[in-house]
């Protein structure tokens, strides 16, 4: 490609339009599509799930499978049409010039080849490099994306990575030809915060230093403002809106980004006083898309006659950085006004202590050996936790994989019983009881939702069948007719049409699903509900309605409401209160606002300033965390923190190598386990900082 002028676009996507081809009929999945990246530029493309992101990636890498086919428009790559090329041609380009990251590491990597091999083939396919020196440049590539000890890497086989390892060896692999365009895929979705800083930082730093062009494809809006130049925000299958990422951010010309912006919860939301706004209705499906705007029946500012009477074309906004919006009335809305004012909730008042845990302790025995054999080690999940929950409270917990907030969960529920301490829920010890021994009325009393919606219901029975279930373990209802009102009450509740009763669960999208998790989950009438990254794996407009559903329904049942989750933004806009785990310890605990403002466990610090948040004003410390999360089983001697601790040379005497810190009471019943002095602790500066407008 000599003839390639870089003062040109490196990849030009022109009224792209996409279909996918079932029996029954064409399902259009992106129309009309339009997209620029410049040489050394980074985009973001956002959007909710369904909006066609992934597959305007695929199609730059000519990946539709057998049922999808561009229908019409260009895409571009240093100025030759992709879509008009050879598989021959496709495949020189594919993997040396053009690479993409999937979401999911493990399925780019083979479990059978040694991460060495699997690097070092890049090179030798694509550029003939005899196999030497294709090592040495695996190994070079393999210290760029900052992974401990190369040669141990090399020889390592994938499953004895962890998936932040992974996802470094799958970006090193798709570095190694050294190619124009990185595609990256929600490449961050399945790892800790404290890991996708450390992936986020080597991103752009190996960006500027390869002069690789991105198109980075998230639902994150922080990621992108920390990662790209220029964002495209897509709805149902269009762009909506594009620019500079600083631009679109702060001076955004689309309704639907203004309502994106609305759901997500920024510093200074309160689920109180400012509680988020959620999308009206629900995402169109491909074949059943209004006419007009695909965003008008969601629209605050829809004019019937106007916004649904033709297609609409994008249309540049004057005086600004190739910022280009699709709605007909964006120099007519007032951008800048307030969000109609939202019903302001009373703070619900905390009630008697529910559920009391001492001195908990969770070991496992795991054997080293093949078979069963070799030496048992011990893994400590779960350390001394001691904590106490209010009525009508809701604490958050939370730390990164591996840290055993889930193991503590199960305790909790009675799926594993405890190794010493007690836990008193409703003055009954429950520690040693297991699920199966506990009463009815103890089981409806504790109730779980689900991280995953897809995998807790029955595919096989209808949404309304699955509650009927549980009201029937439960005991509740006199009658069949009694627990069907009994049922069409519960999906009132989570705010379902009770026509969804009928439905079977493949009916439903993610977030109507989780719905129904949370409908079963009050369907005993739960007191404690423990909630396991109950919104992790939906959009945020769904989020938004999620999360303030649970909130309603806490203040109208007195539920206390355990939050287990590692997104930071949700846990400050929801929580009264706020567990900071690590490696089993409780290492920090207090008020959300004690806990988000210093002094901070050195901990809590470096995973606060981690957190990406979609806001240009907010300003934040960088603190990347060096290593991985140690094993439970071989835990570091003295404080279990301080192989990745930034303050350790601030405490004499190496204390934190060879002795458990103290817990320090500090005011207002904030604790913080750590030996720095109160006077260190109180010097800490604030990690994030809102500046004034």
């Amino acid at each position: 490609m000599a003839d390639w002028d870089p003062s040109k676009p490196i990849l030009e996507i022109e009224n792209l339009s996409i279909s996918f081809f079932t029996r029954l009929r064409e399902i259009p999945a992106v129309m009309d599509f339009s997209c620029t990246v410049m040489p050394g530029e980074a985009m973001g493309l956002v959007g909710e799930s369904g909006c066609g992101k992934s597959t305007v990636a695929l199609a730059v890498m000519r990946d539709l499978g057998k049922t999808g086919r561009i229908t019409g428009g260009a895409i571009r790559f240093k100025g030759r049409d992709l879509t008009t090329m050879s598989e021959e041609e496709l495949r020189k380009l594919r993997g040396s010039e053009i690479a993409m990251i999937y979401q999911e590491p493990m399925a780019s990597l083979n479990p059978a080849m040694k991460i060495g091999a699997q690097l070092a083939e890049v090179p030798m396919i694509h550029q003939g490099m005899a196999k030497a020196q294709a090592w040495a440049l695996a190994r070079q590539i393999v210290a760029d994306v900052r992974l401990p000890d190369p040669d141990r890497i090399l020889q390592a086989y994938p499953h004895q990575l962890s998936g932040g390892q992974q996802q470094r060896i799958v970006i090193a692999m798709a570095l190694m030809a050294k190619p124009a365009l990185l595609i990256l895929d929600e490449p961050t979705t399945a790892l800790d915060v404290t890991v996708e800083a450390g992936i986020v930082d080597l991103v752009k730093d190996l960006g500027h230093k390869y002069g690789t062009s991105m198109l980075f494809i998230s639902h994150n809006l922080g990621l992108v403002l920390d990662v790209c130049d220029r964002i495209c925000v897509m709805y149902s299958g269009e762009a909506v809106e594009t620019g500079n990422v600083a631009q679109v951010f702060t001076e955004m010309r689309h309704p639907y980004t203004q309502a994106l912006f609305r759901s997500i919860p920024l510093p200074g939301a309160d689920k109180n006083a400012r509680p988020l706004v959620s999308i009206p209705g629900n995402f169109p499906l491909p074949h059943e898309r209004p006419p007009g705007c695909n965003f008008g029946p969601r629209c605050d500012y829809f004019e019937k006659g106007r916004c649904d009477a033709h297609e609409i074309a994008m249309e540049p906004v004057p005086g600004t950085d190739r910022h280009a919006t699709r709605c007909l009335k964006w120099d007519e809305i007032d951008w800048s006004a307030p969000p109609r004012a939202q019903k302001i909730r009373e703070k619900a008042p905390m009630g008697k202590v529910v559920l009391k845990m001492e001195d908990l302790q969770k070991y496992y025995s795991v054997s080293t050996g093949a078979f069963g054999g070799g030496v048992t080690k011990v893994v400590k999940a779960n350390e001394t936790l001691s904590f106490e929950a209010h009525e009508g409270e809701t604490l958050a917990i939370v730390g990164e994989s591996g840290c055993g907030k889930s193991t503590f969960a199960k305790v909790l529920m009675g799926l594993e019983t405890a190794t010493a301490g007690s836990i008193m829920l409703f003055d009954e010890n429950v520690q040693s009881t297991p699920i199966q021994k506990r009463g009815a009325d103890t089981v409806s009393k504790v109730q779980m939702v689900f991280q995953n919606p897809f995998d807790t219901l029955n595919p096989s029975m209808t949404v309304g069948r699955q509650i009927i279930r549980a009201l029937e373990i439960f005991g509740k209802g006199d009658s069949d007719a009694d627990r069907k009102r009994m049922m069409l009450d519960l999906l009132d509740l989570v705010k379902l049409p009770r026509a969804f009763a009928d439905r079977m669960p493949r009916q439903l999208s993610g977030g109507q699903k989780q719905r129904v998790g949370i409908a079963r989950a009050f369907a005993g009438g739960a007191k404690v509900v423990v909630a396991d990254e109950p919104v992790s794996a939906l959009d945020v407009s769904v989020q938004a309605a999620v999360t303030d559903l649970l909130m309603d329904i806490q203040r109208e049942n007195k539920t206390t409401l355990l939050f287990i989750s590692h997104d930071l933004s949700i846990v400050r806009y929801l929580s009264d209160r706020v567990m900071v785990m690590y490696l089993g310890h409780v290492v920090e605990m207090g008020t959300t606002d004690q806990v988000f403002a210093p002094p901070y466990h050195p901990y809590t610090e470096a995973l606060l300033s981690a957190v990406p948040i979609a806001d240009p004003h907010v300003t934040r410390k960088r603190i990347v965390l060096e290593g991985d999360i140690p094993s439970a089983m071989n835990p570091p001697p003295g404080c279990p923190f301080q192989t990745r601790c930034r303050w350790k040379s601030h405490v004499p005497g190496g204390l934190c190598e060879r002795e458990m810190p103290p817990v320090q009471k500090l005011a207002g019943g904030h604790q913080i386990k750590c030996h720095l002095s109160a006077e260190e602790l109180a010097s800490m500066e604030p990690v994030i900082k809102i500046a004034a407008e």
